[in-house]
């Protein structure tokens, strides 16, 4: 590791800190590891900002929006930033968590590598010689996105399905990739797959589900989640979830997953009923799925999402009644009337779909531009997801006006953030904004929705458990 150039706040008269921002040349580290890092120097005594980040233009942004002054770093280089009483010692911090993501057990780096599996000890380095060490049966990709293409093309060789994990891989790529998986016969997920579930075994962000009747083909994560949620809260389970990335169902990709997963569900015993998803697809490889989707024997209940489609929770909704369950009314929790006349409406999402659909919901009265998916690509490079990390939604909502009413999501489950009211609640309860919540998760989560809707409702939020009638109501402030 060599160290780059620093800039160093000297203290000044009348101050109590200093600060100190360190570039570290080449020092690559997962997001989420340095996530937890800047959480743990956060929380240090007499440090009153930190982050330690990849210098991608997004981290370099939020630094200077907090006040650093920022040497010249590239996206390869590790930027240590702090702003303490004694800053120097709360560096030398910084290097000790930064040390320790390379030992086992540490708290902010989790449990370092693994042994098993591997000649002498090693682990596989490569998903080809991961397969032919062992007894695959899927293989799951979470490589930068240069690197994912040639890791799921040695799985769909060994004729294995694979989960692509990874953004950033070219749409071309994609397209050759799903190609050379209908010669083979195997199912590609993603790019981009947030979520699925192979016979109730969630990969990805995954909420905890009971097995079921419906299986989900999803070219979308947290529109999977919010489907198999609600249908959860109705009592009913689910056999598959399918992720197919969120550009099949482009003109460039042509469905040719979406496609194949409808083949699959249709020869599954276990599904008895499909739900098929997606934010707006294009048209001409819409008509083809519907055609494909109308000539199966099982039903198809479709959530194309789209001006006059049927939202989210109107396709569970139909999914129940045709699986001839009732539909319950969705739990919420009403927010504090609000003071002063609303003019704009924010949606500040974590979930792509999600924020489609809030905003055709919510129609002319929500501008597209004032909604933000924090989980697309370009606010993600070098951070962690904000289903994990909610920096930059707490510093949208500490930005919001008095006028504004804010829409956002909160999704549970598996790899999501632990505890998101610990850090959303203080920041709902700060803004000046009215905030309406859209609250995604099942009753067995290990967050438990339950405490966290009171969390946030006792924060000032308004909480709902669909994401469409936190739209409607968000409206209905305005």
């Amino acid at each position: 590791m060599s160290e780059g150039t620093a800039s160093e706040g000297t203290m000044g008269e009348g101050t109590a800190s200093g600060e100190i921002v360190l570039v570290r040349e080449g020092a690559y580290h997962d997001s989420v590891r340095l996530m937890r890092v800047s959480r743990a120097l956060a929380a240090v005594p007499g440090v009153e900002a930190a982050m330690v980040a990849m210098g991608t233009e997004l981290n370099v942004a939020v630094l200077r929006d907090l006040g650093f002054t920022v040497p010249a770093a590239g996206p390869g280089d590790l930027l240590v930033a702090v702003r303490a009483a004694d800053p120097g010692a709360a560096v030398a911090e910084a290097d000790r968590l930064l040390g320790a993501l390379d030992r086992p057990g540490d708290p902010a780096g989790g449990t370092a590598g693994g042994t098993a599996g591997g000649t002498a000890g090693q682990p596989p380095r490569t998903a080809g010689s991961a397969i032919r060490r062992g007894d695959a049966g899927l293989v799951l990709v979470s490589v930068p996105g240069e690197h994912a293409f040639c890791e799921a093309h040695d799985a769909v060789l060994a004729g294995l399905p694979v989960m692509i994990f990874s953004d950033g891989v070219p749409v071309a790529l994609e397209r050759r990739l799903k190609e050379l998986a209908e010669e083979r016969d195997v199912l590609v997920m993603g790019p981009d797959c947030g979520t699925a579930s192979i016979g109730g075994v969630g990969l990805g962000f995954a909420n905890v589900l009971a097995p079921g009747p419906v299986g989900v083909v999803a070219a979308s994560g947290t529109g999977a989640q919010q489907v198999a949620s609600l249908l959860d809260w109705a009592g009913v389970g689910v056999s598959h979830i399918l992720g197919v990335g969120g550009r099949d169902l482009s003109d460039e990709v042509g469905g040719l997953s979406t496609l194949r997963a409808l083949r699959l569900l249709e020869a599954d015993p276990a599904t008895e009923l499909i739900v098929l998803l997606s934010k707006p697809p294009a048209p001409r490889v819409a008509r083809a799925v519907e055609a494909a989707a109308a000539g199966l024997r099982k039903p198809v209940v479709r959530a194309l999402l789209g001006p006059g489609a049927p939202d989210l929770t109107a396709a569970a909704e139909s999914a129940l009644r045709a699986l001839g369950r009732a539909v319950p009314v969705w739990p919420s929790w009403p927010g504090r009337p609000s003071r002063g006349a609303k003019k704009a409406l924010k949606g500040l999402y974590s979930g792509g779909t999600l924020s489609a659909e809030a905003a055709l919901v919510a129609g002319p009265m929500a501008g597209r531009g004032d909604f933000v998916d924090y989980g697309d690509d370009a606010y993600t490079r070098g951070r962690a997801h904000p289903m994990i990390d909610p920096t930059l939604r707490v510093a949208a909502l500490a930005g919001a006006a008095e006028t504004d009413v804010v829409l956002m999501d909160v999704v549970l489950g598996h790899a999501a953030d632990p505890d998101p009211a610990a850090t959303l609640a203080p920041a709902v309860a700060a803004s000046p904004a009215t905030v309406v919540v859209a609250l995604v998760g099942t009753r067995s989560d290990p967050q438990d929705p339950h405490r966290q809707a009171t969390a946030l409702h006792r924060a000032g939020a308004a909480v709902f458990l669909s994401n469409a009638q936190a739209a409607r109501h968000a409206r209905s402030l305005l």
